[in-house]
């Protein structure tokens, strides 16, 4: 399967609904940087993003809002919040 921006941008917007851990996430960049099929015009880019990705679970590195905020940025998307009531 290729990885695109979109596919990269979906699982950071997953990680950020709460709907996969860290650790997947971390796990999801790691595999996929390794396998490399990347969509060509676009590979440096997702490259970069997945090798960030893949350290996120150490303490040195983390991945706080910002740091999703500026890796969604470098893949051509914006993150927005909606509050609603519980």
């Amino acid at each position: 399967m290729t990885i695109s921006k979109q596919t990269v941008s979906s699982k950071i917007a997953a990680y950020l609904r709460h709907e996969i851990s860290i650790g997947q996430l971390v796990s999801w960049a790691e595999d996929a940087l390794m396998e490399g099929d990347f969509a060509d015009s676009d590979a440096a880019s997702i490259a970069d993003v997945l090798a960030q990705l893949g350290v996120a679970d150490v303490r040195a590195f983390g991945l706080t809002w910002e740091d999703c905020e500026r890796l969604l940025a470098q893949l051509g998307y914006t993150a927005r919040v909606d509050i609603v009531a519980a």
